[in-house]
C-alpha cells in the first residue's frame, strides 16, 4: 500500500518496503496558490502509482533550508529528488550535492541557472516562460488596439527578481512592446511585488496615491494581478476602464475573470508539471532515458475560452 508523507520524519521513509521507490520533494513555499496546485499534482500522481513513496517538505523561501532538505534526503537514501527552487540562481550547489551522491534530481517549475550544464541524471520539467509573458502581452496589445488605442500607458508588476520566471516574463513584455505592432504601448511603472497578493495591493495603492495613470496593468502572476485589482476597486476604479493581465490561471484568477475584473491570464499546467516531475524522477532512478528539458505548454485564457480551464487545476 502506497503512502504519501508530508513533512514526515525520515525514519518512516527508511522503514518502507524494500521494493518501494522513494522520492524526496523540496518545495520553495507551501503558502502559494500555484505551488499548492503543483504540490498536489506531485502527490496525486504518486498516489496513482504502485510502490512509490514521496516525502514533501516546505523550504519556506529559505535557500539554506532547501539545501539542507536535499542533504537530508540524500542521507535518508531516497531514490530521487524533486526540487522547486527557492532561488533559481542558487541551483548549482543543489546539482552538485545530488550529483556527488549519485542521486537523480529533477528541478520543477522554476528554471535552474545551470539548466544547460545539468549532469545526465538530472532534468528540468516546466513550461517555457518565453511563451507566458509573450501570450499575455500580445493579448493586452490586441485588446488595446480593439479599443482604438494609439497610445497606451502600461504598469508592470514583477515577481521575485531572483527568480528566472519573473525575469523572463518581464523580458517577454518588453520584447512584445518592442515590436512594430505593439510599439504604441509604453511602460510607465515597473516594480516587484514578489509574487505576493498583499505586496501587490500595497504597490498598486502607492502608484494610485502618486497619481500614476495607466491603461493596462500586466502582472507576472495572477496573485499580483488580483492584489492590484483589489486596490483599484478600493479606490473606486471601474474595471471596465483598465485591462488587467496575469499568468497561471489559478482558480482565484478564473473567478476574477468570471466577475469581469481580470481580462487575461495564461494557463500554466501545475498538475501536469507535477506529474511530469514524478515521471522524470522515477525514470532517472531506473536508469531510463529522459529528456533534460520537458516542456508543458502554456495556453492563453480569456473570457471567451475560460470554460475550458475552470476545472483544469
Amino acid at each position: 500500500m502506497k503512502k504519501t508523507f508530508v513533512l514526515a520524519g525520515f525514519a518512516g521513509l527508511l522503514s518502507t518496503s524494500a521494493m518501494a521507490e522513494t522520492i524526496g520533494v523540496s518545495m520553495a513555499l507551501f503558502d502559494d496558490n500555484f505551488l499548492t496546485t503543483l504540490r498536489g499534482g506531485i502527490q496525486a500522481h504518486a498516489d496513482s502509482l504502485d510502490g512509490v513513496d514521496v516525502t514533501i517538505e516546505d523550504a519556506q523561501n529559505d535557500v539554506g533550508k532547501q539545501l539542507s532538505q536535499i542533504e537530508n534526503f540524500i542521507a535518508a537514501g531516497v531514490d530521487a529528488i524533486i526540487v522547486n527552487p527557492v532561488d533559481t540562481s542558487a541551483t548549482q550547489a543543489m546539482t552538485d550535492v545530488a550529483n556527488n551522491a549519485g542521486i537523480p534530481l529533477v528541478f520543477v517549475n522554476r528554471q535552474p541557472i545551470n539548466i544547460d550544464t545539468l549532469p545526465d541524471n538530472q532534468a528540468f520539467v516546466a513550461s517555457d516562460e518565453v511563451e507566458s509573458g509573450t501570450l499575455q502581452t500580445q493579448e493586452v496589445c490586441r485588446l488595446l488596439k480593439e479599443q482604438g488605442a494609439t497610445e497606451a500607458r502600461i504598469v508592470v508588476m514583477q515577481g521575485e527578481l531572483s527568480n528566472q520566471a519573473a525575469v523572463q516574463r518581464t523580458k517577454d513584455i518588453h520584447d512584445v512592446i518592442a515590436t512594430e505592432e505593439c510599439a504604441f504601448m509604453q511602460i510607465v511603472e515597473e516594480q516587484t511585488a514578489n509574487w505576493s497578493r498583499t505586496q501587490a495591493t500595497d504597490l498598486m495603492a502607492n502608484w494610485l496615491s502618486a497619481g500614476v495613470e495607466f491603461d493596462a496593468f500586466i502582472a507576472n502572476n495572477d496573485e499580483m494581478a488580483i492584489g492590484g485589482i483589489q486596490s483599484l476597486k478600493a479606490a473606486g476604479f471601474s474595471m471596465d476602464d483598465v485591462i488587467v493581465a496575469g499568468i497561471d490561471a489559478t482558480q482565484d484568477a478564473l473567478a476574477a475573470m468570471q466577475a469581469g475584473d481580470l481580462d487575461v491570464t495564461v494557463f500554466q499546467d501545475a498538475a501536469g508539471q507535477g506529474q511530469g516531475a514524478v515521471d522524470a524522477a522515477l525514470a532517472l532512478a531506473r536508469g531510463e532515458p529522459v529528456e533534460q528539458k520537458v516542456w508543458i505548454p502554456f495556453q492563453l485564457v480569456t473570457p471567451s475560452n475560460i470554460g475550458d480551464f475552470l476545472n483544469a487545476n
